[in-house]
């Protein structure tokens, strides 16, 4: 069995660290446009959750020697849907900033997946596993939200 590099663990924890950074950005932006009390406290604890994931994410690459990343990438941005919040926000609709936002976590689910596709120490993988059940949970609530303010405004 090859051993894991460090590099390529740090990499791994870097790419994650931008992933919640570029999640900070968008659930504040969406807080800041939305005209819904109940949607602007979520979009902030979001923004909280996603600057808590960073930051357990940042320890755990200097563990390996790395030097964490601090901030989200605005090419990564695009790549996560997190861009396309923009439209969303110029119309201040919630229906759409909800559905830009379930679009920016389903990106943010799919580059958790793929972090666990690859060789890493265990206590590595735990972190991303349990990041990814919450990414997940977030996800689940962010959609039943967004289904039902389909049913309200239909």
């Amino acid at each position: 069995m090859a051993m894991i590099r460090n590099d390529d663990v740090i990499d791994t924890l870097n790419e994650l660290i931008e992933n919640c950074k570029d999640g900070e950005y968008g659930f504040n932006e969406l807080a800041d446009h939305t005209q819904s009390n109940e949607l602007r406290a979520l979009f902030r604890n979001r923004a909280m959750g996603c600057a808590e994931a960073a930051a357990e994410l940042q320890r755990c690459a200097a563990e390996y020697g790395g030097r964490a990343e601090n901030s989200g990438s605005v090419a990564g941005a695009v790549h996560r849907g997190w861009v396309s919040v923009r439209s969303a926000l110029s119309s201040h609709n919630d229906q759409a900033m909800l559905e830009e936002c379930e679009r920016g976590e389903d990106a943010a689910l799919a580059r958790y997946r793929r972090a666990l596709d690859r060789d890493l120490p265990a206590e590595v993988r735990t972190l991303i596993a349990r990041q990814l059940e919450g990414a997940q949970r977030n996800h689940d609530q962010i959609k039943a939200l967004r289904d039902s303010y389909l049913t309200t405004t239909a």
